[in-house]
């Protein structure tokens, strides 16, 4: 088992990480926007939807990591995962809104995808999760 100080340090290894990944999915969604933005005025933009492509099976990916990191580390801090259950219910939540984007991502095919109304609001839901999370978050800290 983990001593307190080592489990103290990677508390705060977690919430940086985790704020970390926020502004990475706030670059994402910039990114998200910039597309759909410049698809209204008929506008493709290549190298923003290459990079929009490449980046969010990423973060999709370590975002998932970061709960899953924090779940563990409560765990074997205090040997129970609901020690705070406002952050554990945003950050499943959390989860599963980055997964229902990642999947809901995979079915847009072509400029009048139908997907593509439902993606963007699932990431915006990610973005205002998130942001309640670490909220949550520097709340325990703190």
């Amino acid at each position: 088992m983990l001593d307190k100080q080592t489990i103290a340090y990677l508390k705060l290894v977690h919430g940086f990480y985790n704020a970390s990944m926020m502004l990475l999915f706030i670059y994402q969604g910039w990114l998200g926007l910039r597309i759909r933005k410049q698809r209204m005025r008929g506008v493709q933009a290549f190298e923003v939807i290459k990079r929009h492509r490449k980046f969010g099976p990423v973060l999709a990916l370590l975002g998932v990591a970061g709960f899953f990191a924090g779940l563990v580390l409560i765990y074997l801090d205090t040997g129970r995962i609901l020690k705070y259950p406002q952050h554990f219910i945003t950050g499943l939540a959390v989860v599963f809104s980055i997964i229902a984007t990642f999947i809901i991502s995979r079915k847009i095919k072509g400029l009048d995808s139908p997907w593509r109304t439902p993606h963007f609001r699932r990431g915006l839901a990610v973005l205002i999760l998130y942001t309640i999370q670490v909220f949550f978050g520097l709340r325990i800290l703190l």
